[in-house]
Parts: C-alpha cells; structure tokens; sequence
C-alpha cells in the first residue's frame, strides 16, 4: 500500500518499531502508455541505480580534527555535497526520471557533526533539531536507504527520530521485532517507472543489514531487535518481490562481499554476506554494498541455481565514490527482462561542492566547529599514534590511564574494589596527535575516533594471557635478522589496526620470529611473573567487550560494570579535570617488539 512519505502504519509494542506492511510503492504515472501490443522491434529501457555507502556523517568535504579541508595522500575529495554535484550530473545525463538513488547503511555515525547532532544538541531533545544528514539526503533525493550497524550507535530512540526525520525508508529486511520476529523496519522499497509504449518498468529495493548489530550494540537491542542473517531474509523476500510483479531487484546491503566475520562464532550469521547472497538466492540482478570500506567498482558473482551474473559493486566510504549500475531492459514476450547491468565508479574528487547543500547546512557545519576548537587544558609535549601500532605510544597510555581511572572509581566500596584494574586501548588512527599547547575537544575526538563506552570485565591471568596472544597475531612473523620494514610489520591476515590492543598494567614483550600463539614473553604483573588464576578487572569498550574482533574470553567474561558515557567524552573529562596533559602522569612502557628476545627497536 502507498505510505504517506514513507511513515509506517503500526508500532512494535516492545521497540517502537515500525512495521512495514507493504513497501514504499509508487503509483504507475499520470498517463502512463499501455502495454506494447505490437509485433515489430522489441521495446528497452535504460535504467540507473546510483548508489552511495558508509557516509559517516560526512556532509562536506571538511576534517573537523585538523580543522581544514580534507585531504589526503591519493586526492580523494569527501562529502554529500559533492555526491550532490555527481547525482545531478548523471541525471541530467540520464534524466532523472530514470534514476534511482540508493545508499547501504552507516549513516549517523561517524564525525563531530554526528556526534553533535546525537549528544550535545540532541535531534531527540523536544523541539530539536533536524539531522543534517536527513536534511541533507532529503534534499539530494535519496529514494531508500539500508540500515547500517552504526545507526544502532546511539539508542533506538535516536535512530527512530532520525528515521521520522527522512523523506525516504530506512530499509532492513532482516532487523526483525525479537518477540514477534516480524520486520522493525520497512524490509523493501518499489518503484514504477514509466516507458513510452510499453508497460511500466517495476524496481524492487530489499535493504538488509548486518547480524553483526546483536553484538556490537548489544545493550540497545538485546531483547528488543534481532538479526537474522543476509542470505535466509533474502531467500524469504526476493520470491516475494518478483511475485508482486517487480521486474528488476536490487539489494541494498551492508554487508561486505569477503564472506568473513570479524566476530568468530559468536553469532551464526556471516557479517560480509553480501557475495554469498548473491550466489546462494536466486532473483537478484544486482547490490549494492556495504560496511567494508573498500572500493569495488564491478564484482561479477554468478548465482548457483540460475547461472545468472549478478553485478555487485562497493563505493568508496566517506562519499568519496558514487556507484552507477546500467541496465538495460527489453521487453519480450509480455514482460520486461533484464538484458545487461554494469557497474563503475564516479569520483567526488572530478566535481565541486553543490551550493544548494552547502548553504543549506553552513549554520550547522559552523556550529560544530566551534564546538570541536573549544581549548580544555594544555599539553607539555606533542604527542602523536604515527608508531602507535608497533611501540608502545604514550598518546595510547592516556586512554588506558583514563579508562582504569574511571573503573576503578565505579568499582570502588563494591566486592572487586581491591583487584587490580587493567585497561584495552587500540591504535585507531596513524595520523592523530595532540599538539604541545593548547588542546581542544577535535585534538581528543582524533585520538577517539569511535563513539565507544566503557565496560568492566572480570578475567584471569590465563584469559588475558590468551587476549595477548590474540592481538598478537596482528603482527607478520619476521625472522631474527630480517630487515623490519615497518609498513610491512602489521595487519597481518587483513587484521584492521583497531583490532590490535595494548593492555595496560601488564608488563610484556611480543616476539613477532615466534609464530602465532606463542609471541607473549616474559608476561608480567607488579614485577612479578603472571598468575594465571589470579582475578583482574579489564576495563574494555563495548564494541570489545561484545565481542567485536573475536578477542578470547572477554565478550562471556562476568560483567561488572557498564555506562553510556563515551570515552571519547571521559579523555576531555580527564583532561579539563587536570587541565595539563603531562606524559609523566599517564605514560608506561609495558611492551615492546622483540625477535628471538632482542627489542626490534
């Protein structure tokens, strides 16, 4: 049934959630031709399908850590502003009644104008503010767009108002009522268009999103939402689409195309599904993905029942890249047919900033960045990640040290007030510093990339020597000797450097000539070889602490301990408290490199 600009009929008594009883369809247009009876050459059409993903908040193309335009190494360009300027290019090229604008999911997440949006001038307050990213996609003319695993980041309420505030459907097939397992979210999107001559051309969108959610924002969704995998939801709805009469099907998914899963086992589903899905369900002519952060202009997978290509293909994140699947249909014996679908690439870097977003939303771009260069304290020292990943940085040490303080505090006149309290931090970006001098809000934010909370969890000397041995694995093994090439050092496997972590407390070295599993030497607590069976407290963020990274033991260790305050907000708590950052008040050496017990440097 038609929905009034996408709003939905019914409400799940336990999330909220609305349920879509029917995708978003559009009625056939005024005056659209009847069905081409005649005998001669067949009927085509041209179809467009642009796509975006992983737009983190970007609106511009604007670095709100350095305070700058953003820039980097290969010239990439960022920002809807300029996804803008490419939409109305190819629909001028392609007329826009030819074209659909699709996005894959994370979404509200991801920079200082997000975060601002969500806490500070909350979109959720009463009479608050409308989301620049809704402002801003309803104004480019997105038809639908997936869930991503970021939109969960800040509460079900605030993704609720955020989808209150789009013209468009947040779509998420397989983001399911946890009771009733019926659709909190709208699972597809339809669209007629019309073709001179011929009947109109039936477009299905299925939005799915990532299973990965129940893990990593477990404490706003356990008992409320659950995620089923990609592949089931898409076996129960493609069939589905087709037999309401669409004639081309797209997913919208965000979910990489690797096949892998960065949580191990602990939930039953894949988390880059998306090649699978494509192989595995019969009826799908194309996807667009998500989630992995990689570019993929065409990815070709052929389906195992039908021996039918279907065409996949992965923007760069950041609005950095715009997907443009073709198709080309003909209309032959009484229905239309999908003949040919390709994909490529438009760069952001090829075009300016559209007016019409900038000036839409400069009064909010200018209140975030008087926000993020508030001065709150000062720094005797530069500190910077830049060797963060392979020597242990006192700019990480300052995260552990605030993560501990703030555990140990919370524990303090309970039962575990006398363990000892350890801390997980991880390298998450090569490029932040906190210069010497004055040190703002953006400065902390660039060393706090993540909107993550903090979790406290018991654990024993064994489990955390396992923890170590994990992370661990993030290192190429390189022989005594070897030259060290430190660009060749890390993220072995594909490993990400946020899956990399420092303990703090502990004492270590990590020998990278051993092979996996047996690197942690001379493991160490108070000076003392390290009690497997004694208790300790780590203090973890939650993405962590559910199980993100498949790190050993920690995601059923006891929990004692939680909040919903960021660390990122705890480091600027810390530092306006002292208002001095020195590296004398947080800075240890607690591990090094070694090969064959020589340090590496």
């Amino acid at each position: 049934m038609p929905l009034n600009r996408r709003k939905f009929l019914s409400r799940s008594a336990v999330t909220g959630a609305g349920v879509a009883l029917a995708g978003a369809a559009a009625a056939p247009a005024a005056g659209a031709a009847p069905a081409h009876r005649g005998r001669g050459k067949p009927k085509r059409y041209a179809l467009t399908v642009l796509g975006t993903t992983d737009l983190h908040g970007h609106v511009f193309n604007w670095d709100y850590f350095k305070d700058a335009e953003y820039a980097d190494a290969a010239g990439n360009a960022q920002g809807l502003a300029r996804v803008s300027t490419l939409v109305n290019q190819v629909r001028a090229e392609k007329g826009r009644r030819n074209t659909l604008l699709l996005d894959a999911g994370d979404t509200i997440q991801g920079t200082p104008l997000t975060y601002y949006y969500a806490k500070v001038d909350p979109i959720t307050a009463e009479g608050g503010p409308v989301h620049p990213m809704a402002q801003a996609m309803n104004a480019i003319g997105y038809d639908a767009v997936a869930l991503g695993n970021h939109e969960f980041n800040y509460g079900i309420e605030t993704l609720r108002k955020f989808e209150e505030q789009c013209d468009f459907p947040l779509l998420g097939a397989n983001a399911v009522d946890a009771k009733t397992l019926k659709p909190a979210f709208p699972p597809y999107f339809m669209k007629t268009f019309r073709v001179k001559g011929a009947p109109p051309v039936k477009v299905a969108v299925l939005g799915l999103t990532n299973p990965g959610i129940a893990i990593w924002d477990k404490a706003y969704v356990q008992g409320k939402l659950a995620f089923p995998g990609l592949e089931e939801q898409a076996a129960k709805w493609v069939p589905k689409l087709r037999s309401m009469g669409a004639d081309v099907v797209v997913v919208s998914a965000h979910s990489g195309s690797s096949g892998t899963s960065s949580y191990g086992d602990q939930v039953p589903y894949v988390e880059n599904a998306a090649a699978n899905v494509a192989r595995q369900v019969p009826g799908i002519d194309a996807i667009l993905v998500g989630h992995a952060h990689t570019e993929i202009a065409e990815l070709k997978v052929v389906n195992e029942e039908t021996g039918k290509t279907v065409v996949l293909s992965e923007p760069l994140c950041y609005a950095e890249r715009l997907t443009l699947f073709d198709f080309e249909l003909v209309f032959e014996r009484g229905r239309w047919h999908v003949e040919s679908v390709k994909a490529s690439l438009r760069n952001s870097n090829t075009v300016e900033d559209d007016p019409r977003i900038t000036k839409l939303l400069t009064d909010e771009h200018a209140k975030v960045v008087a926000y993020v260069n508030q001065v709150v304290g000062t720094a005797t020292e530069t500190l910077t990640t830049v060797e963060a990943r392979y020597k242990d940085a006192p700019i990480i040490d300052l995260i552990t040290k605030v993560q501990e303080d703030v555990v140990r505090e919370a524990l303090a006149g309970t039962e575990f007030a006398s363990l000892p309290v350890l801390a997980q931090a991880s390298p998450f970006s090569r490029t932040s510093a906190i210069p010497a001098g004055d040190v703002t809000i953006r400065d902390l934010s660039s060393l706090y990339v993540y909107d993550n909370t903090l979790v406290a969890k018991l654990m024993t000397g064994a489990q955390l020597r396992a923890y170590l041995e994990y992370s661990a694995e993030y290192y190429v093994r390189t022989a005594a000797g070897a030259p060290v090439d430190v660009d060749k050092l890390t993220n072995a496997g594909g490993r990400p450097d946020y899956n990399y972590d420092y303990v703090s407390g502990l004492t270590y070295e990590i020998d990278i000539a051993q092979a996996a599993g047996s690197r942690i030497k001379n493991l160490a607590h108070a000076g003392a070889p390290l009690d497997d069976t004694r208790q300790f407290v780590l203090a973890v963020n939650n993405y962590r602490a559910n199980g993100g990274g498949a790190f050993p033991h920690v995601a059923s260790a006891r929990e004692l301990w939680a909040e919903s305050t960021e660390i990122r907000t705890r480091i600027a708590e810390w530092a306006t408290a002292r208002g001095v950052l020195d590296p004398k008040d947080f800075a240890s050496v607690g591990w090094s490199l070694t090969r064959d017990g020589v340090p590496v440097f």
